[in-house]
């Protein structure tokens, strides 16, 4: 062999030798994170309290603002370089009392449970009562013109579709009927509107979420609320025996002018890159018939519990790290773009945000918003991830709240959990604690934990 030879094979050999070096140190750390989450995580008893003592957090809500005072409190026990509170103008809209609805037939009266919609406007006093117009689709509602919905209440029935593995894309295909439906419906001179809870499901559960009157005048806001989708195949069938069935419904909901909340903010500053800033983060907010366990107060004690992993492992950031708690998410958005805009005024560096809003249940993987250079980093640690099941690595979006954050520069991904169950509990009364398992949402933490050391420890290409 060749003196060439013999160099390239001493560098090959080196390299290797290397290369298995730092992949046993990182499997080695991956596995103290899970240690440590498994066996004395924090993130459990967090939501336990965010849920069963403070409860649902909408925005504006006495309740959220507890929420703030209460992951701030915890933050700052954490011993943080720094912990702060970023005011965030939010909107504020109030439920009133538990809303009624239930259609006539043949002298037979028939409950309906269902709630209204987040930005809705109430009915009178007496309620709303009217003929029901079952229609499919927005455009279905645009064939069929006013002549036909004028006077009338739309019954958006269209379900999300079962075939679709990718459970939020099944939602993304039908939740146009729960956020424009009242905005289009007005326009035709409807009086109201009932749409079929986005859930995969059949049981008694209407699950709220937000909906627009776009630029619509005051006088064609109509009020809308979700049906369980057992009392939508009940209203669909007797539709079928008695298009002429009166349906009643009645809520007194209504919207004050925004008031003031906040963004919390804790950080540890960065060892070597103190100007570069990593983001992990969930929506402190939710909605409020249920206490948002899943959607999204998991996503917020696994950020924490990133942070206090990482100290517990001794592991000190090249970056500075950052969890945010936003704020109003759910009806709004208004804490990831104060967020965005913080950071461009005070000309921040970000270059990781990652973001966990998709439920506290077994993680499967993360979605990644990213260059093909840093798309071919992730995939080159899968095989750290595998023996905890968390490696179906994907490109495409990353979070509501990290998203305004986007740049050429910046590195997003989510957190994916397996989805089969999420639209069971989302928006909906039951996102309680006992829907959460201490261990997949333990799971969880450490898969962003491990995620956000792999970035900082090799950067962002």
């Amino acid at each position: 062999m060749n003196l060439k030879l013999r160099f390239a094979a001493v560098c090959l050999l080196l390299s290797t030798l290397v290369y298995g070096q730092t992949q046993s140190q990182d499997s080695l750390m991956l596995r103290n994170l899970y240690d440590l989450a498994l066996l004395n995580g924090q993130s459990y008893q967090w939501l336990e309290h965010l849920s069963n003592q403070i409860g649902g957090r909408l925005s504006g809500s006495a309740e959220a603002e507890a929420a703030v005072k209460y992951t701030e409190m915890e933050l700052k026990a954490l011993g943080l370089d720094s912990v702060w509170l970023q005011p965030v103008m939010v909107p504020k809209w109030v439920r009133g009392a538990k809303e009624t609805a239930y259609f006539e037939t043949a002298g037979n009266k028939t409950e309906l449970q269902i709630c209204a919609l987040g930005g809705s406007v109430a009915t009178p006093a007496s309620g709303t009562s009217a003929q029901v117009v079952e229609v499919q689709s927005l455009d279905a509602l645009a064939a069929l013109g006013k002549e036909a919905i004028a006077g009338k209440i739309v019954f958006y029935n269209r379900p999300m579709q079962a075939e679709l593995i990718n459970t939020f894309a099944a939602y993304g295909g039908c939740v146009d009927q729960r956020y424009a439906g009242a905005m289009e419906a007005g326009k035709y001179g409807a009086v109201g509107v009932i749409v079929r809870s986005m859930n995969l499901r059949l049981d008694d559960y209407p699950h709220t979420g937000s909906m627009s009157y776009g630029d619509l005048k005051d006088d064609q806001r109509i009020p809308a609320a979700a049906v369980s989708t057992l009392g939508a195949e009940a209203l669909s069938k007797a539709l079928q025996k008695d298009p002429n069935l009166k349906l009643s419904f009645t809520q007194s909901c209504q919207s004050f002018p925004d008031v003031q909340s906040y963004n919390v903010i804790g950080q540890i500053t960065g060892s070597e890159f103190p100007d570069k800033y990593f983001v992990v983060g969930g929506h402190l907010d939710s909605w409020d018939t249920g206490d948002g366990s899943h959607d999204d107060g998991a996503g917020c004690v696994q950020s924490m519990e990133v942070l206090r992993l990482l100290q517990k492992a001794n592991y000190k950031p090249k970056h500075s790290l950052r969890v945010v708690l936003f704020m109003n998410e759910e009806n709004g958005l208004r804490g990831g773009r104060a967020y965005a805009e913080m950071a461009q005024k005070n000309k921040e560096t970000h270059v990781f945000a990652l973001e966990s809003d998709a439920g506290g249940f077994s993680p499967r993987g993360f979605s990644f918003d990213s260059d093909a250079v840093n798309y071919q980093q992730v995939m080159s640690w899968k095989t750290l991830f595998e023996p905890y099941m968390v490696h179906a690595f994907t490109k495409g979006g990353s979070g509501a709240d990290i998203g305004p954050l986007k740049t050429d520069g910046i590195v997003l991904a989510g957190l994916r959990p397996d989805s089969q169950r999420y639209f069971d509990y989302h928006h909906a009364p039951n996102d309680t604690f006992d829907a959460i398992n201490k261990r997949e949402l333990e799971l969880g933490a450490a898969a962003m934990a491990s995620l956000v050391y792999l970035f900082d420890k090799y950067g962002i290409k």
